[in-house]
């Protein structure tokens, strides 16, 4: 079976929705990042990170980013699974066959 296409526009546009609201994925945040001093001000950066270059961002997907906080840096990525959370996505730019998985880690727990 061929995989789709890659329709980008439409990936970074669920990826911004899901990371902005923390909706349409599931979040995880790890156990570095829970023992640091303030997780919702690391929360709200994460939300409003647009800091996207083509060095970070070579697929423009809007699937990762690092920020900065209380000294540690912070890594949130973006993975895509079936609806089960047994294999890859199918198709990254459907949401009816695919669960975005959000994790927020500190850069030295990557």
């Amino acid at each position: 079976m061929p995989m789709p296409e890659v329709d980008a526009a439409t990936i970074r546009a669920l990826n911004d929705h899901a990371r902005r609201s923390f909706t349409g994925c599931r979040v995880i945040i790890t156990q570095g990042v829970q023992a640091l001093d303030d997780v919702p001000s690391v929360l709200d950066q994460v939300r409003r990170f647009d800091a996207f270059t083509p060095d970070n961002d070579p697929y423009e997907e809007h699937d990762f980013g690092s920020i900065h906080h209380s000294g540690q840096t912070v890594f949130w990525k973006i993975d895509y699974w079936d609806v089960d959370l047994t294999m890859h996505s199918p198709d990254l730019s459907d949401p009816a066959v695919t669960a975005r998985v959000l994790t927020i880690m500190l850069a030295d727990e990557y």
